[in-house]
C-alpha cells in the first residue's frame, strides 16, 4: 500500500467524547504530491475540516468537508483550467478484527483503525480524490461533433456498409 501523500494520524484515545475538530492545510510538498497521485499538473489549495467523534465502545465516526483547487486538463480542448473540489466526508471506523456493524442494507462496513490510529489527511486524501471529475471539461466548452469531422451516423454504420455491400455480390 502506497503511503498518503497527506497524513495526519489520530490517535483513537486521545479523542475526548464530545469528539474533536481537526484542520488539515496542506503545505506546497504535501500538494506537490497530491498532485502527483492522482495525474493532476497542480493542486493550487487543499484544506479539509474534519470532526472525529467517539461511537460506541470503541468506534469513531469522522465528518466534514474536503475543498480544493486543482489544475485540470479539458478533455475536450485540451486546455488547462482551474477546479473546484469540494467534498462531504462521512466515515466510520471500527478496530482491527471488530465484527463489521452495519446500520442498514446498504451501509458501508466501516474502514479499520490500525494501532489504535487512523490517518485523518489520508481519509481527506480519499475524499479529494473521489472529488475528481472524471472527464473534466473547461467551463463553456463543448463538444461540437461537426466541427472534428465526426458525423451524426451511427458508428456501426460503416460496418452495415460493409455487410450490405457483401450481400451485392
Amino acid at each position: 500500500m502506497t503511503p498518503s501523500p497527506i497524513s495526519r494520524p489520530l490517535s483513537v484515545a486521545t479523542v475526548p467524547p464530545e469528539g474533536l475538530t481537526v484542520e488539515i492545510i496542506a503545505d506546497a510538498a504535501e500538494r506537490e504530491s497530491l498532485a502527483a497521485a492522482n495525474d493532476l499538473p497542480s493542486v493550487g489549495r487543499f484544506t479539509a475540516r474534519l470532526e472525529a467523534r467517539p461511537v460506541g465502545r470503541d468506534g469513531l465516526r469522522v465528518t466534514g468537508r474536503v475543498e480544493a483547487q486543482a489544475e485540470r486538463t479539458c478533455v475536450v480542448s485540451l486546455e488547462p483550467f482551474v477546479e473546484t473540489i469540494r467534498e462531504d466526508v462521512d466515515v466510520r471506523f471500527s478496530p482491527e478484527g471488530a465484527p463489521a456493524l452495519h446500520e442498514g442494507e446498504d451501509a458501508d462496513p466501516p474502514d479499520q483503525i490500525v494501532n489504535g490510529e487512523v490517518d485523518l489527511g489520508a481519509v481527506a486524501c480519499e475524499f479529494f480524490t473521489l472529488g475528481l471529475d472524471p472527464h473534466p471539461r473547461k467551463p463553456g466548452v463543448a463538444f461540437d461533433a461537426a466541427a472534428h469531422g465526426a458525423e451524426a451516423e451511427s458508428p456501426f454504420a460503416a460496418l452495415k456498409a460493409l455487410k450490405d455491400g457483401a450481400q451485392d455480390k
